[in-house]
């Protein structure tokens, strides 16, 4: 059974080009454009093995949507990426406190996005 990736970007490219990787790789994807349509489908129930979340988005960011998503049951110890253009170390750790397993930075190649899942769901 392929395992479902839960992304989360303000950008349709980004989206667009992550899902490819992704569904080129084997696994499902699901797709939000903000962190308040995605908590909407977590609270719902949704089945996904893996979350990758943009930190900087309109509304609520990702370290807020984090929180929220490892508040909920069945997502405590789903693992989580992060995404950003971001590299500062500071954002990292505050990242890490809420919730996040790891971090790529923008852009990701294909090999580097793959290689990142590899490794945290295992």
């Amino acid at each position: 059974m392929s395992k479902r990736i839960f992304l989360v970007d303000d950008s349709a490219t980004i989206l667009l080009s992550i899902s490819n990787i992704l569904t080129k790789a084997g696994f499902e994807t699901e797709k939000a454009a903000n962190a308040e349509e995605a908590l909407r489908k977590f609270q719902s129930g949704v089945k996904v093995d893996l979350l990758i979340t943009d930190l900087n988005m309109p509304g609520m960011n990702g370290i807020e949507f984090i929180k929220e998503v490892r508040k909920l049951a069945p997502y405590r110890f789903m693992p989580i990426l992060f995404q950003t253009t971001e590299s500062q170390q500071s954002k990292r750790l505050e990242a890490k406190a809420a919730g996040a397993s790891g971090w790529l930075v923008k852009p990701v190649t294909a090999t580097d996005l793959l290689n990142t899942i590899k490794l945290v769901m295992r």
